[in-house]
């Protein structure tokens, strides 16, 4: 009999736009899993990533998972999608992962774990979950992150030719295997010239400041509305939908 796991894995269109970048490694680490090897057995049969993944049960009951990590070079994992996208972020952006874990590490050491992770923690745990990275122009961009959606996404739809999505959040990809209208990603935006995951990937670990990430400076962008991305976004009116694409105003009064 299936489990969730596996039912969620044979679920993953390895077509889907926004894992172009994720196929080559993902699907044959998807295919072992849903044949029956342990995940964290499976993950590590890749050795692009700069960690290893080990059994939930590996965390000290004691420690914290970001501390555990830093100390141990070791990802708890559990079974199910969540995890699994997190290990291919791992295998993808690992000099970026490795720049979150250090920062949730300092940030532990200094005051804790506690019941509120703080400033810093809170905007590094939302780059990490729901991230996505773009290169725009920059009247693309500007658009963007004033929520003028129309401009964006109609008058200025030929532009996104030009431009180019990387994805990063591991819950944010958890939740386009069943797709919906209203997922919503954080948009980091990535200097346009720069060139393959690699060189994206350094520059991105270098710009994760803790200035930077403290005043979240993410465009919260519904990731469905992306051209090619989703055939329902071609339809007159898509972008209309105020409950999804909500203006600066509806925002700031429903956050």
């Amino acid at each position: 009999m299936a489990t969730g796991l596996t039912r969620g894995l044979a679920d993953i269109d390895w077509s889907a736009p926004w894992l172009a970048d994720w196929r080559a490694v993902g699907e044959p680490l998807a295919r072992l899993i849903h044949n029956g090897m342990p995940q964290h057995e499976a993950l590590n049969t890749c050795a692009i990533a700069p960690v290893r993944f080990v059994p939930q049960a590996a965390l000290p009951t004691d420690q914290a998972y970001e501390a555990f990590i830093f100390g141990s070079q070791c990802v708890p994992t559990r079974e199910g999608l969540h995890d699994f996208f997190n290990a291919l972020c791992w295998m993808h952006y690992p000099l970026s992962k490795q720049r979150l874990n250090a920062l949730h590490d300092q940030a532990i050491a200094l005051a804790g774990v506690g019941s509120v992770r703080g400033s810093l923690r809170d905007a590094a745990t939302v780059f990490d979950e729901n991230a996505a990275l773009l290169q725009a122009p920059d009247v693309l961009w500007q658009a963007l992150s004033e929520r003028r959606w129309q401009d964006a996404f109609v008058t200025m739809r030929p532009l996104w030719r030009q431009a180019r999505w990387l994805t990063f959040g591991h819950a944010a990809l958890e939740k386009l295997v069943q797709p919906y209208k209203s997922i919503t990603l954080h948009i980091w935006r990535v200097p346009e010239g720069l060139g393959d995951m690699t060189d994206i990937d350094a520059w991105l670990a270098q710009d994760l400041q803790i200035d930077k990430l403290a005043s979240k400076p993410f465009c919260p962008m519904p990731a469905l509305g992306v051209p090619g991305w989703w055939p329902a976004n071609e339809a007159h009116g898509f972008y209309e939908d105020g409950s999804v694409f909500r203006s600066v105003r509806l925002a700031a009064a429903n956050p």
